[in-house]
């Protein structure tokens, strides 16, 4: 991994606590509660946002190997495992964001780097190399994490998401999200377990890392 890759992954790690930290705020009724896509509860967005971490994670395992892995069994089957885990407990539902990132973080810091320039596809997409995931589930984290609808948005992005090159259609989605008018923050509102507010480097109590890395 080169200095501008650990980098990225230096940025995604702060984004991903920063998710999981007020996801763990949000109660079984906070979770039913629509977010701010059409159809979908917050829960169907963080249920999502775990599947896509385990489709990454399947994409780097195959560029590991030189091999062409799926990231999902198929489309019928992402869609139904969304609903699924959507319908999850809280605690369960939390533990398995946390947990599919942490997996997805493990194979990213530990892959060699000709495997970073492995063409990997998701779906039908045109095939692209390994290392665009970690853009790509940066800015999956980031804008569903203002798709929630819990009082994040576009002004607590880092410098670094606000201002990097996105290709299409995330780069028109990030710019849909600075329109977006968010509710009170959860924070505010939660009756769960109520913590400081985010600062980078200095973790939450039982935050997803718990130390940033060297």
């Amino acid at each position: 991994m080169d200095a501008a890759q650990r980098e990225l992954t230096d940025e995604l790690d702060t984004a991903t606590q920063r998710l999981i930290d007020e996801a763990r705020l949000m109660t079984g009724p906070d979770l039913r509660a629509p977010s701010l896509l059409p159809g979908w509860s917050r829960a169907h967005v963080l249920a999502h946002l775990a599947r896509d971490a385990d489709a990454m994670r399947s994409l780097l395992i195959g560029a590991r190997a030189g091999q062409d892995r799926p990231a999902y069994a198929s489309p019928q089957t992402r869609n139904s495992d969304i609903g699924t885990w959507a319908a999850a407990g809280a605690t369960e539902l939390v533990d398995d964001l946390a947990s599919s990132a942490m997996a997805l973080r493990t194979i990213a810091r530990q892959l060699p780097e000709a495997a970073w320039r492995y063409q990997v596809q998701v779906l039908d997409s045109p095939r692209f190399p390994a290392s665009q995931l970690l853009t790509r589930r940066l800015a999956e984290v980031e804008l569903h994490h203002c798709d929630l609808g819990i009082g994040y948005s576009h002004h607590n992005w880092s410098a670094m998401f606000a201002t990097m090159e996105l290709g299409e259609p995330l780069r028109s989605q990030r710019a849909e999200r600075l329109g977006y008018r968010q509710p009170e923050s959860v924070r505010a509102t939660s009756m769960a377990r109520k913590v400081p507010p985010y600062r980078p480097s200095q973790p939450l109590p039982g935050s997803w890392i718990g130390r940033r890395p060297a």
